[in-house]
């Protein structure tokens, strides 16, 4: 909301936070209602037809969160590597365009990896020990035959959606660290430092909870370890990001109390 009333945040920056904050969003609420639900009860009983669609939305939006956060990071290489290009670099178009392309990516790689699973039939006890129907979990539960096949699609992938806006990000990071060894003025590392430190929090808090649950072997998943690294990066991981993007930003502490302050004007007028 402050990045829409606030013509000071009218940045491509916070452009990206606005879509983090709809994947966020949609993350929390797509896992919080059935995580309650089963807190409430012994046995959640869910329709094969829920649980898909349940996993094509968590799929979507981690997926797009994979590719955003990486948009976010060639952002950030831009406005520190070529500050005095970075408007030129940064266009609305682009950052559009960039947006665009992180939830379409999103969508496509949901809709494979559903496509894929559904396609197996469930041969074992359908009763799944996790608070969410996660895409490892489900995969222990399908047939024999013919699994290893369509595992190593859906691995490879995950592989995709993962490890290329890894690189990404640490290309865009690399860049950054020479740009910041080179520059001679402490204010400008100290703002260098401010500009990137935000978002490599987020970047370390979500991939280090997804790598670990999607790029792991099926036969290997531990659904108790798992239940609490899903718990991470779909509801604590969000709500975060709130918290870290505010806590470490002047801008935005500065235009929440702009807006604190017009809402006092207001209560004063009336």
């Amino acid at each position: 909301m402050l990045a829409i009333r606030d013509p000071r945040l009218h940045t491509p920056m916070y452009y990206f936070l606005c879509h983090l904050a709809l994947v966020d969003v949609g993350f929390t609420t797509s896992v919080v209602p059935p995580l309650l639900a089963s807190l409430c009860g012994p046995v959640l009983q869910v329709p094969r037809g829920g649980c898909m669609a349940q996993l094509c939305a968590s799929l979507a939006l981690g997926s797009a969160e994979c590719v955003l956060l990486a948009v976010m990071a060639l952002d950030r290489a831009a406005a520190v590597c070529r500050p005095l290009r970075y408007a030129a670099l940064a266009s609305p178009r682009l950052c559009r365009a960039l947006a665009s392309a992180s939830w379409l990516g999103g969508l496509a790689n949901s809709a494979a990896q559903t496509a894929l699973l559904a396609a197996r039939p469930l041969c074992a006890a359908r009763r799944l020990d996790h608070f969410i129907c996660e895409l490892p979990a489900l995969l222990q539960l399908a047939c024999r035959g013919g699994r290893s096949a369509t595992e190593r699609q859906m691995f490879a992938a995950r592989v995709v959606i993962l490890l290329v806006p890894s690189a990404v990000i640490l290309a865009s990071y690399t860049a950054v660290g020479r740009a910041v060894w080179g520059m001679h003025s402490r204010a400008g590392r100290r703002k260098a430092a401010s500009t990137c430190g935000s978002h490599l929090t987020a970047v370390c808090l979500f991939y280090g909870s997804a790598t670990y649950t999607y790029l792991q072997p099926t036969h290997s998943y531990n659904q108790g370890r798992g239940k609490f690294v899903s718990l991470f990066y779909t509801v604590v991981t969000p709500a975060l990001n709130p918290l870290i993007y505010t806590l470490r930003n002047k801008e935005v502490k500065g235009a929440a109390l702009r807006f604190l302050q017009s809402l006092g004007r207001l209560q004063v007028g009336q």
